[in-house]
This record gives C-alpha cells, structure tokens and sequence, in this order.
C-alpha cells in the first residue's frame, strides 16, 4: 500500500506559488510535484503532509478552473499533536486567525486560521 493520501482536496487560487510558500512554511506541508507552465507559473502542484496520526494527507492546487470552487472556498482540518505551535506559526506567516486555540468538549485542543487566500484552515489533537 502506498503511503501517498487517498483523497486529494483541489484549492485554487490567484497566486498558487504564494499559497504553496504558506502551506510548506506555515503548515507543514512538503511539495511532492509542483508543475510550472513556460512563464514559470504553478499549473499544478501537489503538497503532502503526515498527522500526528501517522496518516498521510495531500492537498492539490493551482490557478481557478473548471471544476473547484472559487479561491477561499476551502475548509480543511490538520490533526496535529501540537496546535499551539502550528497555531503561532500559521499567524506569523500571514494567516487570519478565526479561533484561537482552545480545550473543546470532546477533548480535543482546536484552532481556526484562514490563509491568504481565505480558505478556511482548522488544527487540532485527535482524539477518541
């Protein structure tokens, strides 16, 4: 089995290369392909990234097209066992900070950022 995601949520964006440079630096998200046209433009990119659950998770993006929602309109939750942190950093790249982190009900510590382009972002520990 590869450990490459099952499921790939689609971004698109104005500026793919500036969300791409958010994402690695802001979320831990690594690049696994990142496709330019002649101009050096991101058509397409892959970024990955592992969860404290060991699980792996991908996002794909580019500029708008057919078939994905317009830039910002995005929401996606990162499992990660340090919210505080990834919260703090998010923020000092640039994010918007929708919730700060906080204890949840169901024992999970939870945050809401959204990045520069609006998408929405949540972070958490999992929990069961």
């Amino acid at each position: 089995m590869s450990d490459l995601p099952g499921l790939w949520p689609s971004l698109s964006s104005p500026d793919p290369r500036a969300l791409v440079t958010f994402l690695t630096s802001a979320l831990d998200f690594t690049e696994r392909a990142v496709h330019t046209g002649d101009d050096g433009t991101i058509v397409h990119a892959e970024l990955v990234r592992t969860g404290s659950t060991g699980a792996p998770g991908g996002v794909m993006l580019g500029p708008a097209h057919d078939g994905c929602r317009p830039p910002g309109g995005a929401a996606v939750h990162l499992v990660c066992d340090d919210p505080d942190t990834l919260f703090a950093r998010a923020v000092a790249a640039g994010a918007t900070v929708v919730h700060a982190p906080f204890d949840a009900d169901h024992g999970s510590r939870l945050f809401e950022i959204a990045d520069p382009d609006g998408n929405h972002w949540s972070g958490g520990t999992w929990y069961e």
